[in-house]
């Protein structure tokens, strides 16, 4: 297993984490507490010290079976939650990232996870119900409490983000380290953006759902129905995505993993790795076997060839405004060239696309 800094603070994490949706009846697994024993022993023996979690996920259940799995080394490992999504049906308070919802959520997964802090606490995602400062300074105070000690974000648009840091900054409050963010060879849309403003910011993302929902293990043929247990056959896709390029990304995976002799899953894991501003790659199982292939990934490395063949099967194009920066920057202005030109010995990042001829 391999490590990294959690963003840019000064605790290390390995590249792939344990994801515990699987856990205590989310959903999507419903795994039993031996089950969860099982796979965090797995993990921890496979050198994983990062453990990823949410209070949503089975309403607390999961949080109730780590927190039990890990009875006696709590402190050996990364230990991350997450709050802001509805904990009831009726209590309106008892959602959002609201003071009052957020300081009740820290002491119930405190409670849950039988222990006195959290390493990362992240929001779940933006809350339009409000007010922004309002959730910063509830997390800084969390901090100071001792009850966390790192932040971060999840499901934010890239502007959310920015605004988040900026008002950080001008009021002197604790800042995120994190962004937990979808990311995978059938999702590439936060090439858009996002990688860039994280790269710049700082901020180190851990990727959620890099199988796309398992899509990308491998199992799924065009020519048949998806295999019986398997989450598509139970639930359907879990990310929306182009069934289609889908496809031509399952048959790219294939040829690389068959020069490379491993699992497709292994090698769109490891393609996530070699992306910029990734922290950690979060992977969860139902069954030993294939978390501990999915743990495997980690020191996989891809040549350029893998990768060229990876990229231009799951290739998303590039949106405006993004191309024209590219264009202006990259194509245009020579002094990227001069200082850098270590970017431009593949052929460059971004080609002149004035006076080329349409070919449909």
């Amino acid at each position: 297993m391999k490590y990294r800094r959690l963003g840019n603070t000064g605790a290390v994490v390995s590249e792939i984490a344990l994801g515990t949706m699987q856990f205590g009846g989310a959903g999507l697994g419903d795994l039993d507490f031996r089950a969860t024993r099982q796979m965090v022993h797995l993990a921890l023996d496979k050198g994983v010290n990062f453990i990823d979690t949410a209070d949503i996920y089975g309403r607390g259940a999961s949080e109730l079976l780590v927190g039990k799995a890990l009875a006696g080394i709590r402190h050996e490992v990364i230990l991350a939650t997450k709050a802001r999504l509805p904990m009831s049906d009726t209590n309106l308070n008892r959602a959002g990232a609201n003071r009052v919802n957020l300081m009740r959520g820290i002491e119930s997964s405190l409670e849950r996870l039988k222990t006195d802090y959290i390493d990362l606490y992240q929001v779940h995602s933006w809350d339009s119900s409000t007010p922004l400062e309002e959730t910063l300074r509830t997390l800084d105070d969390l901090v100071r409490q001792g009850k966390v000690r790192y932040i971060g974000f999840s499901n934010y648009l890239a502007w959310q983000g920015a605004m988040a840091l900026g008002l950080q900054e001008r009021l002197g409050l604790e800042k995120f380290a994190t962004a937990q963010m979808y990311y995978s060879l059938v999702g590439r849309d936060l090439e858009h953006e996002f990688l860039d403003f994280a790269a710049y910011s700082g901020l180190g993302i851990l990727v959620w759902s890099p199988l796309a929902g398992g899509f990308l293990s491998g199992k799924y043929h065009r020519s048949s129905p998806p295999p019986v247990g398997t989450r598509f056959a139970e639930a359907g896709r879990f990310v929306p995505f182009d069934k289609e390029s889908g496809w031509r990304v399952l048959d790219a995976q294939a040829k690389v993993a068959s020069r490379l002799g491993v699992s497709p899953a292994r090698v769109a894991l490891a393609w996530l790795l070699g992306r910029p501003a990734i922290t950690s790659v979060i992977a969860a199982a139902r069954s030993l076997e294939h978390l501990g292939d999915n743990l495997a990934a980690s020191g996989l490395d891809l040549s350029e060839e893998d990768r060229r063949e990876l990229e231009h099967a799951s290739n998303p194009g590039i949106p405006y405004p993004k191309w024209m920066v590219l264009q202006h920057d990259v194509a245009e202005d020579p002094r990227l060239r001069t200082l850098h030109p270590e970017l431009f010995e593949a052929g460059g990042t971004w080609e002149d696309l004035r006076g080329k001829v349409w070919e449909g």
